[in-house]
């Protein structure tokens, strides 16, 4: 019977291994092409949305519904709520306009304004006016792989691009491995201080992608206090007027 070389045998299993590594390697994600499938799958061009927004202060509960309407970097939103009904929200591109139908006046939301909480929530106006792709305004590195719930997610970082204007100079997010949608986010000012942390409490698919229909956003500024944030309803690429987003829409 024929000897088999030992070395021969060796050679063989180290060239399988190293091909086997080598195979793991190539298919792993760079957090870039994570983050860019992220944007893929949460970036809205354009819809419809009846949502609720629920502010917990101390033991007090706000409820305000609203109908939302976005088309790229446009959106109006207009609140349906009793205490609330024809109070208006108008971006357009970097600019945002609130109506109020007690005082008849359009109020020019700017500078230090913008970090106000939207209608008294934990969201604030730059909160709001945030739609471009993340990945025009952040760089990224993969910190670690952990899970959120029973869900496992990449965990990364997101530091601002230079130059660019963004409400949270550094971001900590948890994006699911499987469905790409973000999951946590821990939102930092350039000193280093955490200001918010935003949970998904519910996932959803909606034509083809997945999509957070349920999530709660604290200020770690303020003492007990919350908003949840609750779509009850989306459609999705819908044809818009462009004149719905006119200051003219406002009145």
């Amino acid at each position: 019977m024929k000897k088999f070389n030992k070395n021969a045998l060796a050679g063989i299993i180290s060239l399988c291994l190293f091909l086997s590594f080598t195979g793991v390697a190539s298919a792993e994600l760079t957090a870039l092409e994570i983050m860019e499938k992220r944007d893929n799958n949460e970036y809205i061009h354009s819809a419809r949305m009846e949502a609720t927004m629920i502010i917990s202060q101390g033991g007090r509960k706000i409820e305000k519904t609203m109908v939302s309407y976005f088309q790229e970097k446009d959106a109006l939103v207009e609140f349906t709520n009793p205490a609330d009904r024809g109070s208006k929200f108008l971006k357009r591109a970097d600019h945002l306009w609130m109506f109020f139908p007690d005082a008849e006046e359009v109020v020019k939301i700017s500078g230090h304004m913008l970090e106000q909480g939207f209608m008294g929530s934990d969201f604030s106006y730059q909160d709001m006016m945030e739609s471009d792709k993340l990945t025009e305004l952040y760089t990224f590195s993969l910190l670690e792989e952990d899970s959120f719930g029973d869900r496992p997610c990449y965990v990364l970082e997101a530091t601002a691009l230079p130059g660019q204007k963004v409400s949270y100079y550094r971001r900590v997010t948890w994006v699911d491995k499987e469905r790409f949608v973000g999951l946590k986010e821990e939102l930092y000012a350039q000193s280093g201080r955490l200001l918010k942390v935003s949970e998904v409490e519910r996932v959803e698919e909606i034509d083809g992608r997945w999509l957070p229909t349920q999530s709660i956003m604290e200020n770690r500024l303020r003492q007990n206090t919350y908003t949840q944030f609750i779509i009850n309803k989306i459609e999705l690429n819908i044809e818009l007027d462009e004149k719905m987003f006119s200051l003219q829409s406002l009145h």
